[in-house]
C-alpha cells in the first residue's frame, strides 16, 4: 500500500473515532438531568415523546464500543501500514499467518510421532495401536466421507475392510494408490454392442463369471455374451475375468467387489455407459507422513489387524 493510501485511510479512521467521541460526549452534556414531562414538541398519532436523557447504561456501552476500536487498531493491521503491536506477527496478524502459527505448534508437537511411524514398514505401523488410532482419525477426517466411517464403501466407492482390490492390496500399493490417487475408466460399449449385445454380456458376467442367477424367463444369448466379452472386454478384465491390478480393472469372478452393483439392470448400466472412477491424491494435503499413518489404517482393516478396534467403534455407534 503506498503512503498516501495509508495516509488516507489512517486520517478518515482516527478522525471518524475522535468525531465519535466528541458527538458522543457533546450529547451527553446537553441532556436534561433526571426525567421531566417535558416533550420534544411533536406528535405521531397522538403519540409524544419525552425530553429523557438515555440510561446510563446505553452511555458506556457506546463509550466502551470505542475503547474496543482504540485497542484493536493498536493491537491488529487497521490504520493503512500499521502491522499492529500484537507479539508472534511481525508481518501482521492475519488469518493466513494465526493458520502457519497454529501449523507450526501443530508440527513441533506432532511431527517426531509422525516421523518416527515414517519410518517404519507399514506392515508395522499397522501393528502399533497409537498408529492406528491416528490413522483412524484420519481416516474419519479425510476419507470416511466416501467409504463410509466403516470403511466398507458405498455406491461407487469400494469396501476398504473386505479382500477386493483393484489396484492391490499390498501395503506399498495401498500407500501408493492415497499419496498419488487413481482414475479409473471403464469405456461405453453400448454403441458397438448394441442393446442385445450389452444385455448378453452383461447376463454372461452375472451368470458364467460371477455365478449369480438369471431371472428363469431369461433369454439371454450366454454363448454371444462370451464372444462379445472376448472381443471387448479380456484387454482389461483377462480372458477368466479376474481383472488386472496395474490397470485397475476388478476381478468379476468375486461378486462382493462389484462395487456398482451385480443385478442384470447395473450391469447393463454399466458396460453401456462405463463408468469414471475418481480417487483424490492426498499427498499434497497430508503429505508423506500422514499417509503412512493412513495407509496403515487402511491396510489392517482389511488384514484382520483392527478387527477389536471396529468392532468396538460398532458398539459404539
Amino acid at each position: 500500500m503506498t503512503t498516501f493510501w495509508s495516509t488516507w485511510i489512517c486520517v478518515l479512521t482516527i478522525g471518524s473515532l475522535i468525531g465519535l467521541t466528541w458527538l458522543l460526549i457533546g450529547t451527553r452534556k446537553g441532556e436534561t438531568k433526571g426525567s421531566v414531562d417535558q416533550t420534544m414538541g411533536h406528535s405521531f398519532d397522538g403519540i409524544e415523546e419525552y425530553d429523557n436523557p438515555l440510561p446510563q447504561w446505553w452511555f458506556m456501552l457506546f463509550a466502551g464500543t470505542l475503547v474496543f476500536a482504540v485497542g484493536y487498531l493498536v493491537l491488529y493491521p487497521g490504520l493503512g501500514n500499521w502491522k499492529g503491536i500484537l507479539p508472534g506477527y511481525e508481518n501482521g496478524w492475519t488469518g493466513v499467518h494465526e493458520w502457519e502459527k497454529e501449523m507450526n505448534k501443530a508440527e513441533a508437537k506432532f511431527g517426531p510421532i509422525f516421523a518416527k511411524f515414517a519410518a517404519m514398514p507399514v506392515e508395522d505401523v499397522a501393528n502399533d495401536p497409537q498408529a492406528l488410532t491416528m490413522g483412524g482419525r484420519l481416516f474419519a477426517s479425510n476419507c470416511a466421507v466416501c467409504h463410509g466411517s466403516d470403511a466398507k464403501g458405498a455406491f461407487g466407492f469400494p469396501n476398504l475392510a473386505d479382500s477386493h482390490w483393484r489396484w492391490g492390496g499390498d501395503a506399498q500399493t495401498i500407500k501408493t494408490t492415497i499419496l498419488g490417487g487413481r482414475m479409473a475408466a471403464m469405456p461405453a460399449w453400448g454403441e458397438i454392442l448394441g442393446e442385445a449385445g450389452v444385455k448378453n454380456v452383461a447376463a454372461y458376467v452375472r451368470h458364467d463369471l460371477a455365478g449369480l442367477p438369471l431371472p428363469d424367463d431369461s433369454t439371454f444369448d450366454l454363448q454371444a455374451g462370451q464372444q462379445a466379452f472376448n472381443t471387448t472386454c479380456v484387454a482389461c478384465h483377462g480372458a477368466k475375468g479376474q481383472g488386472t491390478e496395474a490397470m485397475g480393472a476388478p476381478n468379476l469372478t468375486q461378486p462382493a467387489g462389484y462395487i456398482y452393483g451385480t443385478s442384470l439392470a447395473q450391469l447393463g448400466q454399466t458396460i453401456r455407459h462405463g463408468r469414471q472412477g475418481h480417487m483424490p491424491a492426498q499427498n499434497e494435503l497430508l503429505g508423506n507422513d500422514k499417509v503412512q499413518l493412513l495407509a496403515a489404517y487402511v491396510y489392517s482393516l482389511s488384514h484382520g489387524l483392527n478387527t477389536e478396534r471396529l468392532q468396538a467403534k460398532g458398539k459404539s455407534e
